[in-house]
């Protein structure tokens, strides 16, 4: 269960400043437990110190990062059931997935545990004429200075761990704003690293409301800005960001291909679906939204969806069964409702599910819904998804890239033609072929294009981002 209250970290020091932050179980609704609530006083004591521990952080050496990355790995392996018990709780995420995501924390550190020793550079040769003969230069990774990161309350533990593991591994101080909706991850996360012994400043974990948090974008003593979640409100931050680098991870409204050759898949690709679409409540930004189906098997997906769709069972993500648990609010929950009413009454059909009872909104199908409705343009982020036929594999494509969003796709195919000219011509950070737009391993680059976002995550590609390059030129003689 969760403590009764949860101190802040600055410095890599426990504050218990307040109690200030109420954390909800989503699913009753009733207060979970309480947080620290940084103000802006706290969070420019962090920045500060921060900045002060760049020296100690630029030679801590590679080995003593890795030292601190596999503590991590540890710790978090120790705590496992307590971590997954915490993010059901907080997140109302289905006991199973939540340990899915305590994994997958742990795969991130691993590999950034392995990355910590292997930053490299490169040496060049200069000499492409004769005013350059016997000159040689070399090129290594730096860390950039102070990384303000900003992670949502989708994925509390995982999507803030693909911004402090890198960071460890890059050897750059940080100072991290949890959701407020979902803090508990990330400041067990912070209890871990107070074990170690990674410089004083080296991080700073600060639950802070969104209108009090302005530091974490517009001052420049940050060097970077990494922010994971929705569209308005990344694309507002890096207009305020002023002379940082942002990397932004944002919203989608990811589309999936289902090929005419995958008839004898049925039960397969119907498996996957409902997974990409329904896991989470839907609350992934690669989730299913738009299913598009070749005619020739539409109609059997369509029965064999449906079946599977109302099989999945909405309940207290605490209990083992359960595959659809709360969204995160209410005012989500409505949100969706509003969107999904809206489609049926521009002739949309709800053909599977549908149901709305407060925070619970249950996995629900619809076919025949307009392309200018909220519903199929912008991201849903709940447990709904849109089917539609088409005929021709290229007009179908076409129809993935009308969007203002450019995540992942998935397609389904036999062919390998139409695999590359997927790859080719969709206009997304990632495709994924014989799976669901929401296939993710946390060391693969993970990002978007358009209104997606821009930069990549996952440990190396992160690093990079994390360091800068230094030149040292070398005459002989």
């Amino acid at each position: 269960m969760l403590q009764k209250s949860y101190p802040y970290y600055i410095a890599n020091e426990a504050v218990a400043a307040n109690t200030d932050l109420e954390v909800t179980d989503k699913f009753s609704g009733e207060v979970a437990t309480r947080v620290a609530l940084a103000d802006a006083k706290a969070i420019d004591k962090a920045i500060a110190l921060a900045v002060d521990s760049m020296p100690a952080m630029r030679a801590f050496p590679p080995f003593k990062r890795q030292a601190v990355l596999e503590h991590c790995v540890r710790r978090f392996g120790e705590r496992f059931e307590e971590m997954a018990m915490a993010l059901c709780i907080e997140a109302g995420k289905p006991i199973k997935d939540a340990r899915g995501e305590v994994s997958r924390l742990i795969d991130t550190f691993k590999v950034a545990a392995e990355e910590s020793v292997r930053i490299g550079g490169e040496i060049l040769n200069l000499e492409i004429s004769q005013r350059a003969k016997g000159y040689h230069a070399y090129v290594k990774r730096v860390p950039i200075g102070p990384c303000s990161f900003i992670s949502p309350f989708n994925f509390p533990l995982n999507l803030a761990a693909h911004k402090v593991a890198p960071a460890l591994a890059a050897g750059v101080p940080f100072v991290l704003k949890p959701a407020s909706r979902t803090p508990i991850g990330a400041l067990i996360i912070g209890e871990v690293l107070a074990e170690t012994d990674l410089p004083k400043g080296g991080f700073s974990i600060l639950p802070a409301h969104r209108d009090g948090a302005d530091l974490f974008t517009t001052d420049d003593r940050f060097k970077l800005m990494s922010f994971t979640g929705s569209p308005a409100v990344g694309w507002d931050l890096k207009a305020r960001a002023g002379k940082k680098k942002v990397v932004l991870e944002l919203g989608g409204n990811a589309a999936v291909v289902v090929d005419g050759d995958q008839g004898d898949k049925l039960d397969y690709v119907v498996d996957r679906l409902a997974f990409g679409a329904f896991y989470q409540s839907g609350q992934s930004c690669i989730g299913v939204q738009r299913i598009l189906v070749h005619a020739s098997v539409y109609d059997a997906l369509r029965e064999k969806l449906i079946v599977k769709t109302k099989s999945l069972k909405m309940g207290d993500p605490k209990d083992e069964s359960t595959f659809v648990g709360p969204m995160i609010s209410e005012s989500e929950s409505r949100r969706l409702a509003g969107w999904m009413e809206s489609a049926v009454k521009a002739g949309a059909k709800i053909i599977a599910g549908g149901k709305v009872e407060g925070a619970m909104f249950e996995a629900t199908l619809l076919e025949n819904v307009g392309r200018d409705t909220d519903l199929y343009r912008k991201e849903a982020f709940g447990p709904i998804a849109i089917l539609e036929k088409f005929d021709d594999f290229d007009r179908a494509l076409v129809t993935v890239n009308d969007s203002d969003f450019g995540l992942q796709a998935g397609i389904f195919t036999d062919s390998l033609a139409h695999a590359h000219r997927a790859w080719d011509e969709l206009d997304v950070g990632g495709v994924v072929i014989n799976d669901v737009s929401s296939f993710r391993v946390d060391n693969m680059p993970y990002g978007g294009v358009k209104d997606s976002g821009i930069g990549r995550e996952g440990v190396r590609y992160a690093i990079e981002d994390m360091t800068e390059l230094r030149l040292m030129v070398m005459r002989e003689g």
